[in-house]
């Protein structure tokens, strides 16, 4: 504004300048000349001009007092915009100082909570790999369990083909005997017909409860040759029955026991089962806690510095670095560190997918 006075009062003083020469020359040629007067409207605007020049010679104190003053308030009112402006500028330097601070804050709290997810992160890696290595011994546990229940079914089922195919052979075993038994007491039920004393002795054994009574009634003509075989053939079909009970009731305990096994078997089944279903809840429960807490986290981080990149856009130009005493700092590079970091969570998940399918 200085600048533009100075030129204006140069501009003025060689217009003045340039107006006393022409009045000069005009003033030498009207005196060497003839006085005579035409009157033209080009004298008439000479004349005035020269009346006008000579008032303005005749109070050149007053214009250059008045163009004093008019300067005098110029100046003062330069003076009163350059103190506007500097006191803005002063304002503004304070307000982006306060905000390059709070920048500044801003940035070292990024830079701890950023450490301390590292460090979650890192714990959170351990525990799922510690977790991992749970499930895999888990599986493995599983499947031997698995084998031994198969192993047990297996020979439950053996045994039971076993007991069935030893039942029919003693049925079939019992059937003939008891088919024997019958034609020896028809064979006994004929010889004893033929003879009365016999035939009485007999009335009386099939009514009477006491076997003592069969040897008194019986004749002693027929009693020494029909008593032998008699008992003999009661006896040996009496052993058969007992052994033929006992064999029966130990396979029959048997395949209690073998029933209780194949159940106990089965609830250990369902109840690994039921752990490896809530090992894997809780594994994936926690790795999606995990991964929300972070992505919460970063975008909580990224919306912080773009709030502080909008609310002072004059401190920086493209929005991604300024310097402080400590060198150049990184503000509004989140989003891609999100998009890197969920890249790189959806890779880490499709893999530990591949690998508990190839497990299985």
């Amino acid at each position: 504004m200085m600048q533009e006075v100075a030129t204006f009062l140069a501009n003025d003083a060689l217009v003045a300048e340039e107006l006393c020469e022409e009045e000069i020359l005009m003033c030498l040629g009207a005196d060497s000349g003839p006085n005579f007067t035409v009157p033209t409207e080009k004298g008439e605007r000479r004349k005035s001009r020269l009346q006008i020049m000579d008032d303005e010679e005749e109070e050149p104190l007053g214009k250059y007092l008045k163009e004093n003053e008019r300067l005098q308030q110029a100046s003062l009112r330069l003076e009163q915009e350059n103190d506007s402006l500097a006191q803005r500028l002063i304002s503004s330097k304070v307000a982006l100082r306060r905000a390059l601070d709070q920048a500044e804050d801003q940035v070292d709290q990024l830079s701890k909570e950023l450490v301390q997810t590292q460090h979650q992160l890192k714990s959170t890696q351990e525990q799922m790999k510690s977790r991992d290595e749970e499930a895999v011994m888990l599986k493995a546990v599983f499947r031997r369990e698995l084998e031994k229940a198969d192993e047990n079914i297996q020979r439950t089922s053996g045994i039971t083909a076993d007991y069935k195919q030893i039942c029919s052979q003693l049925t079939e075993r019992l059937e003939r005997q008891q088919a024997a038994h019958k034609q020896e007491m028809d064979v006994i039920k004929t010889a004893v017909a033929a003879c009365s004393s016999c035939s009485h002795a007999l009335q009386t054994l099939e009514t009477s409860s006491e076997h003592q009574h069969q040897g008194e009634d019986m004749s002693p003509a027929c009693a020494p040759s029909r008593e032998g075989p008699r008992d003999s053939s009661s006896n040996s079909s009496r052993t058969d029955r007992e052994t033929f009970r006992e064999q029966i009731t130990e396979l029959e305990q048997e395949l209690a026991r073998t029933k209780l096994q194949m159940v106990e078997a089965k609830c250990r089944i369902q109840e690994l089962e039921h752990e490896a279903g809530i090992l894997n809840s809780s594994l994936q429960a926690a790795r999606n806690t995990w991964l929300h807490k972070a992505m919460t986290s970063l975008r909580n981080s990224g919306a912080a510095a773009r709030r502080s990149l909008e609310s002072s856009p004059s401190i920086w130009d493209d929005g991604t670095w300024y310097m402080t005493g400590r060198g150049p700092v990184a503000v509004s590079v989140t989003p891609y560190r999100m998009k890197l970091y969920a890249e790189e969570e959806a890779r880490r998940e499709q893999r530990q997918k591949q690998r508990a399918s190839e497990n299985v």
